[in-house]
C-alpha cells in the first residue's frame, strides 16, 4: 500500500462530512441550489468547494512524488495537507471571515502544493 494510502483515505472522509454538511443545511433551509441567502450554507459551499479546488491537485502532486522522493517526506507532506485541511473546513465553517483556522489551513495547504512541486521539479 503507497505510504500516503491512510491520508488520502482521511481526506475522503474529511470530503464527506464537507457534502454531508451541505446536504444537512440545504434540507433544513429547503435550498435546492445556490445559498438560498443562508450564510451557515454559503460557508458550508465555500468549504467544501474550497477543498475541491485545493485538495485533488495537490494530492496528486504527492503521489507522484512519492515515486522519487522518501517516505518520511510523503508522511509529513500528506499529515500536513490532512491537518491544513482540516482547521480550514474547521475555520470557514464557524466564521465567515479572516480567522486562524482560514489563514494557517490555506497557508499549509498552499505550502505542501509548492513543497511537492519542488520535490518533482528536482
Amino acid at each position: 500500500m503507497p505510504v500516503y494510502a491512510p491520508y488520502f483515505a482521511a481526506l475522503v472522509m474529511l470530503y464527506m462530512a464537507l457534502c454531508a454538511r451541505v446536504v444537512v443545511l440545504r434540507r433544513r433551509h429547503a435550498v435546492g441550489i445556490g445559498d438560498g441567502g443562508n450564510h451557515d450554507l454559503k460557508r458550508a459551499i465555500r468549504a467544501h468547494a474550497n477543498f475541491t479546488e485545493n485538495v485533488p491537485l495537490t494530492a496528486l502532486l504527492i503521489a507522484l512524488a512519492a515515486n522519487t522522493t522518501s517516505a518520511s517526506w510523503i508522511h509529513g507532506l500528506s499529515a500536513a495537507l490532512v491537518l491544513g485541511r482540516l482547521i480550514h473546513a474547521l475555520g470557514l465553517s464557524r466564521n465567515p471571515g479572516v480567522s486562524f483556522g482560514r489563514f494557517y489551513g490555506a497557508g499549509i495547504t498552499w505550502a505542501v502544493m509548492c513543497l511537492a512541486a519542488a520535490l518533482l521539479m528536482t
